[in-house]
């Protein structure tokens, strides 16, 4: 009987190992955040953006100084390079191959993946973006930021064709997922 017992004990405490190695683990959420310096002479533009994904979208959470005040273009570019006045970070990440537009606003159906708009910057010259965009994320899908380069633009996007009208690129740093 007691071997009965032991057996049975064993089986029961194989079973109960098997089955909480099967429950599902919980995905861990992936963070990154760019550093963002000045692309050339005389701007002096420097900041950092920090993403983090969550339940209802990409957290985006700028905060840039020395800034020129006003409206900046604020956009995700499609390579993670600053090099060349920050020119070789390409053109706004546009995986759909779609219009210019506002991201939270029109939805990636009518804009690029990384129109993110404007940047307010004050009269002191910081400037703040806190957004959340569904969709996004940092390292899974066509829609992943990971290893691409965040731009402030000289001028506002006015929304216009093809790419907003924002002028030269200010600013810029690569998303490094942590």
């Amino acid at each position: 009987m007691t071997t009965i017992k032991i057996t049975a004990i064993t089986i029961f405490s194989s079973i109960l190992i098997l089955l909480s190695s099967c429950q599902p683990q919980t995905a861990q959420k992936a963070d990154a955040q760019a550093i963002i310096n000045t692309t050339s002479e005389p701007s002096t533009v420097m900041g950092k953006v920090s993403f983090s994904e969550m339940e209802e979208g990409l957290l985006i959470e700028a905060n840039l100084e020395q800034v020129p005040p006003g409206k900046h273009g604020f956009h995700i570019h499609e390579t993670g390079s600053c090099e060349d006045g920050g020119k070789a970070a390409g053109g706004h990440f546009n995986p759909d191959g779609v219009q210019h537009g506002l991201l939270i606003k029109d939805g990636f159906e009518n804009a690029h993946a990384g129109d993110l708009g404007n940047i307010t910057v004050s009269p002191e010259g910081t400037g703040t973006m806190n957004v959340t965009i569904p969709g996004l994320t940092l390292s899974e899908g066509k829609y992943a930021l990971g290893n691409l380069s965040v731009i402030v633009h000289e001028k506002p996007d006015d929304f216009g064709q093809p790419t907003g009208n924002a002028g030269g690129r200010i600013g810029c740093g690569i998303i490094k997922v942590t």
